[in-house]
């Protein structure tokens, strides 16, 4: 069982734009998805198609269509009440798959019910073998939350506790490896950033985000899945820094593309890193390939990606 909270979720509408957005103008949209949205719920939807038993946990209120909407995607949904109800994110994506978002902050009366979201992540906790926790914060529930969560979870569950998996960015990834969790996906700037540097134009680079990488693992985190777009993903843990290239897709939205990658990661948790980066990088693809945040299916990752070990460094000239 694999458990993901998604403590800000969204009501995710992709709309397909007929040509290159132009501000100020009047724009034809040649269609458009709506789909049950936030990190950790993409996670899930991911993994629930697989076969792999998940439940998704998020606050929202319980007449919240929201709930049904995650219900009928295929994934076992947990709600914890709030007041208010869940935001909506608009992702405009032009023919060459080029992806424009407005995302709204989501509901600050998620903040007076963050001792009963605590409470409810322990519980749902007990028995797993990992737990995402993902995506942005709503208002006012602190950088902290994932560190609080993380140390809660481990102090109740002790050696039974689940590994922690971290899928974040900015101030919430910041607070969240101070309580050294098992794995972080960070993007290449998500990655700079966290080590308090400027991304630059070689943010992806897998040389430069595996020296970047070794800087946090282990001493910060456990193990460290970095995804760089295009160019694929690197893993790097205690022992071992793994890079895989992407495969050449036609990219249509690289929306949740990332979530992807972290559910294949876990699909494939069974077996070596190697295969649970090839997992990873297959089903980021698969994402990217597909319209708005629609959920990669086995079949859909079914491509070959080859893992190259780095553990002595990059190869030479790179």
């Amino acid at each position: 069982m694999i458990v993901t909270v998604t403590p800000n979720p969204s009501l995710d509408r992709a709309i397909a734009l007929d040509g290159p957005l132009e501000t100020g103008e009047v724009q034809r949209a040649t269609g458009d998805r709506q789909d049950a949205g936030g990190k950790g719920i993409n996670v899930s939807r991911a993994l629930a198609a697989a076969g792999l038993d998940t439940v998704a946990l998020f606050p929202a209120a319980m007449t919240d269509p929201f709930i049904r909407l995650v219900e009928g995607s295929g994934v076992a949904a947990r709600a914890v009440p709030v007041a208010g109800r869940v935001r909506s994110n608009i992702t405009l994506v032009d023919p060459t798959g080029t992806t424009t978002k407005v995302n709204l902050p989501g509901d600050a009366s998620v903040a007076s019910a963050a001792e009963l979201l605590v409470t409810e992540i322990v519980e749902a906790s007990a028995g797993t073998s990992w737990l995402v926790l993902a995506g942005s914060l709503p208002p006012g529930l602190g950088d902290d939350f994932f560190a609080r969560v993380t140390r809660t979870v481990r102090k109740r569950w002790g050696a039974d506790a689940p590994l922690i998996a971290i899928d974040t960015s900015g101030g919430p990834l910041r607070g969240a490896v101070e309580a050294h969790p098992d794995l972080i996906k960070p993007n290449g700037e998500e990655l700079a950033e966290l080590l308090g540097e400027e991304p630059g134009d070689d943010a992806e680079h897998p040389a430069v985000a595996l020296e970047r990488a070794r800087r946090l693992v282990p001493e910060r985190v456990g193990a460290a899945l970095v995804t760089l777009g295009s160019r694929g993903a690197l893993y790097v843990d205690a022992d071992t820094a793994l890079f895989a290239p992407a495969p050449k897709i036609t990219v249509r939205s690289t929306v949740g593309a990332g979530d992807s990658s972290l559910a294949g990661f876990l699909i494939a948790d069974g077996g070596d890193p190697a295969d649970r980066l090839a997992s990873a990088v297959a089903y980021g693809a698969a994402a990217a390939s597909l319209p708005g945040t629609q959920t990669p299916t086995p079949a859909d990752a079914s491509m070959l990606v080859t893992v190259t070990d780095w553990t002595a460094g990059p190869p030479a000239g790179l």
